[in-house]
């Protein structure tokens, strides 16, 4: 898998990034949600979403980044009326969510200084395998940090909504064919994980 600073048209992307010093970025759920709507209102315009997770100090995306001719030049601000929104680069406009948070964030928590680490990571994703596994990987980051017995338990990432029927912009038929239907999805997720070897497989240890 790739690492690089620009985030190139058409490509999948694991992108994730930690609080600073370990530095928790949700307090609580208005937070969270909160958060979920930032997601939507800059990173929708430039990427699509295949799985995430909201971590209490750390964040996960599984994204493929749109073609050009997919990305608009602006699009309307759903927080002001009338008000539309400029769009930058894809890796741009992953900055603006995660420092439009960040200000967010302290002002209600009466708190100051950097909240994220000062840059995000990214790696490539090149091969439906490894899609499959990273998909295992963020869904069960809550078991792998002792928060749930199993992804359906923890209320922050995007398993709830591949196991649903609800209206989202996840691409979850995409992410369901993967696993060839929503049976073995559900199963490959009950699975118990080797963490350690997972991790090396992916490239994080």
């Amino acid at each position: 898998m790739q690492s690089s600073d620009k985030l190139v048209n058409g490509k999948y992307y694991h992108i994730y990034t930690h609080g600073v010093g370990g530095r928790n970025l949700f307090k609580e759920a208005e937070n969270y949600e909160y958060f979920l709507h930032q997601y939507d209102k800059y990173i929708s315009p430039v990427a699509d979403t295949f799985a995430w997770a909201l971590m209490p100090n750390h964040v996960h995306f599984l994204v493929r980044v749109k073609a050009s001719d997919e990305i608009p030049v602006r699009v309307p601000n759903p927080d002001r009326d009338g008000v539309y929104l400029k769009i930058s680069s894809p890796e741009m406009q992953f900055s603006k969510l995660f420092n439009g948070y960040a200000q967010a964030f302290n002002k209600r928590q009466t708190m100051e200084g950097s909240l994220f680490r000062r840059r995000f990571k990214r790696k490539q994703v090149d091969n439906i395998h490894y899609l499959k596994q990273l998909i295992l990987y963020i869904h069960n980051n809550p078991v792998h940090h002792g928060f749930c017995s199993h992804p359906l338990e923890y209320p922050w990432t995007s398993y709830l909504t591949c196991v649903s029927l609800k209206p989202t912009k996840l691409n979850r038929d995409e992410v369901i064919g993967w696993f060839n239907d929503l049976g073995e999805f559900k199963s490959k997720h009950g699975e118990e994980i080797d963490w350690g070897d997972l991790e090396l497989w992916l490239g994080y240890i």
